[in-house]
């Protein structure tokens, strides 16, 4: 018996980079080995390659070459489709999809699949205009590319993975693993999915989402004047700060600054503020054995309460799950 039929969208004629390989390999794990002894159901999957007039037929990462019979017309028809991360340059530079690709996706969405992403695989899906008023997220690092590209899609950067019903997307590399386990606890249960986490040595639910692993810190300012006032800032943020301690120290009005800020890093001071206190508290809790209190200390926010409230709020896990998923003192 059948769980289901699953296709996996591969991209023909174009280089695998490893971590494109990595995600390839987390549906065909998941969905591709049958597991009798945990159900008597388990998925027909088959791999669809992008080149079908050529076969199916890519050159891959490493000297490999992936050859499949199956083409895009046979993702027409399947339960599942899942797309895993599409060519850089079509996310970086805009160019377009696989040919024929967006056109399949849509196809097989209106013959009754369940459309999946890993990854940038969102963007395909995106322009198959399949994301349109969906709640979706992508790789961290893309989710602002994927936000400007296609406004009519509600990017949501903080969580592993999202589930809107027929239509789910996940979060980068190891993200795709947790949405197919989801997967297989829609489809056959979460005994089934807990015990395939086990034979995979991996969480069957990792705690938190994407945010704990975002890079809080802003970037550089192109504005040349608000450079120095910000070093100094990053300097004392164990000391009380307002905006408009910064304001006299740029040597501008409050006014000035919250406009010159947010125009060259896209947040308010505030919230600026905030974001390197919490970049000191991660920093602090991966390399330091100190207390939560003095963490909360160093980075500024005063107190242990302090810290876990803006720390669940922002980063999704309470500082201690982060020091023991990432802390490296002791």
């Amino acid at each position: 018996m059948s769980a289901g039929s699953v296709a996996l969208v591969v991209s023909g004629k174009i280089a695998i980079p490893s971590w494109d390989l990595y995600e390839l390999s987390i549906p065909c794990t998941v969905f591709g080995k049958p597991q009798p002894d945990l159900s008597e159901q388990w998925y027909d999957f088959r791999l669809c390659g992008t080149a079908y007039g050529d076969g199916g037929e890519g050159e891959g990462a490493f000297g490999m070459t992936v050859r499949t019979p199956y083409g895009l017309d046979d993702l027409v028809g399947a339960g599942t489709v899942i797309v895993t991360s599409v060519p850089d340059a079509c996310v970086e530079e805009g160019r377009p999809l696989p040919e024929g690709l967006a056109d399949a996706l849509r196809r097989a969405y209106d013959a009754g699949a369940r459309m999946v992403s890993l990854c940038t695989g969102a963007f395909a899906l995106a322009e198959a205009g399949l994301l349109d008023g969906r709640r979706a997220t992508a790789h961290w690092m893309h989710t602002a590319q994927l936000a400007a590209r296609y406004p009519k899609v509600e990017v949501d950067d903080s969580v592993l993975y999202v589930d809107d019903g027929d239509v789910l997307t996940s979060a980068g590399v190891s993200a795709g693993l947790d949405l197919c386990l989801h997967l297989v606890r829609r489809d056959l249960g979460a005994h089934v999915a807990n015990q395939l986490a086990r034979r995979m040595v991996v969480p069957a639910h990792r705690p938190g989402g994407q945010a704990q692993f975002i890079d809080l810190s802003v970037p550089a300012t192109d504005d040349e004047g608000l450079g120095p006032v910000l070093d100094w800032a990053r300097a004392r943020l164990d000391r009380p700060l307002t905006v408009d301690d910064l304001a006299r120290r740029a040597a501008m009005s409050p006014r000035t600054l919250y406009r010159r800020l947010q125009a060259a890093t896209g947040t308010t001071p505030l919230q600026w503020l905030l974001n390197q206190r919490l970049a000191r508290a991660q920093s602090l809790l991966e390399a330091t054995a100190a207390p939560i209190d003095k963490v909360a200390e160093l980075s500024g926010l005063g107190t242990a309460n302090n810290l876990r409230h803006h720390f669940l709020k922002q980063v999704g896990v309470s500082p201690g799950d982060y020091r023991r998923a990432f802390g490296q003192a002791g």
